[in-house]
């Protein structure tokens, strides 16, 4: 996830992009740089690290009436300002800047670009060449040249295009990440976040995938794959003054969803260190190590974070894992192992089951550590090790990226023992490279926001009870998805693992009951599919979500590829927002659980 600005037809583009790329920070660290021009001059300007070094190196004259910006969190070619946006043309004309990951760019390079030499590694730097051959090569004009190239290439993607020759125009498009139009009086402007142009525009007009826009400072031109112009209403950024924490967002949990891929990020960046390690306390790795069985000990979200965890750690540490519920084990403590290792996961470090557990785990002088998203809290003050989270507060009262931050820092935790183990598993897992897959895949299922709307509205409205089913790790996911869409939408809903519908459960099953099934193993997929026919025999309306190199064409929700041991990081996104728009169309406030206790804490 990387972070776009872009601005024409005012005077002071430059500050107004840094400005823009400042309030981006959060979806990238790694690197930024802008182009801004004034028709007579341009200037292009990169830095390594955070948007305060980009703008140190400005000067009073870097200024113009067009530019584009771009902070960027690295997936191709390592952070350098080399690899900083934007990124230009052999021929130096065209200047481009991207939010994605294109897919298809070394057959790009193949089959168009041979001849060409590269200044960095990104696969930007392909897309840009890739116009600018086009341009050349079949004397096409630039918005040809860069329709053209749409076609080509693969992926998701938000682009900006400056051609410097034209000096009063950018181009736009997007396929699965994120960018608006914002409109102003005599300027118009273009982002990734609505919060970054706030202070220009609080209009703005959606651009849906496939659509490219020609932008300049008197409108804009919407157009569709086929080339046909499209009108679209704009609509104005409500900011809540009193709560500015919440931005545009209508409630918390929408906006903690979307956070999801900038705390995959923010945790590799926390997390690594020089030459790729992990940053773990020696003595924690050594006690770790030690042990013979771990202990994740945890409440609702939580556990269900610990259950999609469990194979993820045996498999790159080979210590065996098991996941106990805190207000079970607390009076129900069942026999240890010689050389227990306890992990205690909570988002808010105050959760008074998981203490009790703690608190007899210290008596018995047991190593613990504290997996949280506070500091110096209660469980992280108490355990002998403390992993933060980095997610930042978790306001809603549905924990959504808790859950998905804990089972990244687990994986950290994991690939960092299993490592020093030299576990073949774990050296094979570049969980930095991974995690940051993972971010990009978050943030394609986060911009399905309107196809997982509509499949709530036709499959949820009106049902009693809904049931979501899978195998494995998809079983586990199932069950936090059940737990969210009970929790906030008052659907009484189950999870329950696909194999077992036969044993009782199946008699539930009546016309239009909506069992959902979530598929990411190659090796238990066709099962639950079989499963889903035999609840579609007794009247069940199914919803696939499944990963694309196991889809078929009747899928409703398809997932990006990512790693077999992360699938749960990107397989609960849908599940998420399904919850969230279940609740909203039974008229619920999303944020405010209706028979809660003040005095309950919320896993």
């Amino acid at each position: 996830m990387c972070g776009i600005v872009g601005i024409v037809g005012k005077e002071n583009a430059g500050k107004i992009i840094i400005n823009g790329l400042e309030r981006l920070e959060y979806r990238g660290y790694d690197s930024a740089g802008l182009f801004v021009s004034d028709k007579q001059n341009n200037h292009l300007i990169k830095a390594q690290g955070r948007i305060k070094n980009l703008e140190e190196k400005m000067t009073d004259d870097v200024n113009g009436t067009i530019g584009i910006g771009h902070t960027r969190w690295a997936t191709h070619g390592k952070p350098s300002e080399e690899n900083a946006h934007p990124h230009t043309s052999q021929n130096g004309r065209l200047v481009l800047v991207h939010n994605g990951v294109i897919e298809n760019f070394e057959e790009i390079r193949q089959m168009y670009l041979t001849d060409d030499t590269f200044y960095g590694e990104t696969d930007t730097e392909i897309a840009v060449h890739l116009v600018s051959s086009l341009m050349e090569n079949e004397h096409l004009s630039t918005k040809a040249a860069f329709q053209k190239a749409l076609t080509i290439i693969q992926g998701s993607y938000a682009f900006a295009l400056v051609d410097k020759e034209d000096g009063e125009t950018i181009y736009v498009a997007k396929n699965k990440s994120p960018l608006l139009i914002g409109l102003g009086d005599g300027f118009n402007v273009i982002c990734s976040d609505a919060l970054a142009m706030l202070d220009q525009t609080s209009h703005f007009v959606e651009i849906v995938d496939g659509e490219m826009v020609t932008v300049t400072a008197e409108g804009i031109q919407i157009e569709d794959e086929k080339g046909n112009n499209v009108y679209r209403e704009s609509y104005e950024a409500q900011l809540d003054l009193t709560d500015i924490e919440k931005g545009t967002y209508p409630y918390y949990m929408l906006k903690e969803i979307d956070e999801q891929p900038a705390v995959m990020r923010r945790l590799v960046q926390e997390y690594q260190v020089e030459n790729g390690k992990i940053k773990l306390e020696q003595a924690l790795v050594d006690e770790a190590l030690a042990s013979d069985r771990i202990y994740i000990v945890a409440c609702g979200t939580s556990y269900n974070a610990g259950l999609a965890a469990k194979q993820l750690i045996e498999k790159t540490t080979e210590i065996p894992v098991e996941v106990h519920l805190s207000s079970e084990f607390g009076y129900n403590m069942p026999l240890l192992s010689q050389k227990p290792f306890f992990i205690f996961l909570t988002q808010s470090g105050e959760t008074a089951d998981s203490r009790q557990v703690l608190v007899q785990i210290n008596r018995l002088n047991h190593p613990s550590l504290t997996i949280t998203n506070v500091a110096g809290s209660t469980l992280s003050r108490e355990a002998k090790y403390t992993l933060l989270l980095h997610a930042g507060p978790e306001i809603a009262v549905a924990s959504t990226k808790a859950y998905t931050a804990q089972i990244a820092v687990l994986a950290l935790f994991a690939k960092g023992i299993g490592e020093v183990k030299q576990i073949a598993a774990a050296k094979d897992f570049d969980v930095f490279h991974e995690l940051a897959l993972v971010a990009s895949a978050m943030e394609t299922m986060i911009s399905e926001k309107a196809v997982i709307s509509q499949l709530t509205e036709d499959y949820l409205t009106g049902t009693r009870n809904a049931f979501y089913i899978g195998r494995g790790n998809d079983y586990y996911v199932s069950c936090e998805a059940s737990l969210k869409l009970k929790e906030i939408s008052y659907i009484q809903a189950e999870g329950f693992a696909a194999g077992e519908l036969k044993h009782g459960t199946i008699a539930l099953i009546e016309d239009g009951t909506p069992v959902i099934g979530v598929i990411t193993e190659a090796h238990t997929g066709a099962h639950t599919r079989g499963n889903l026919k035999e609840v579609e025999s007794r009247g069940a309306k199914t919803v696939v979500i499944v990963s694309e190199e196991l889809a078929r064409p009747t899928d409703q929700l398809v997932l990006p590829n990512v790693h077999p041991l992360l699938t749960s990081l990107v397989s609960v996104i849908p599940t998420q927002l399904i919850a969230y728009f279940a609740t909203l169309q039974r008229g619920y406030d999303v944020d405010k659980p209706r028979n809660l206790a003040k005095s309950v804490t919320v896993e």
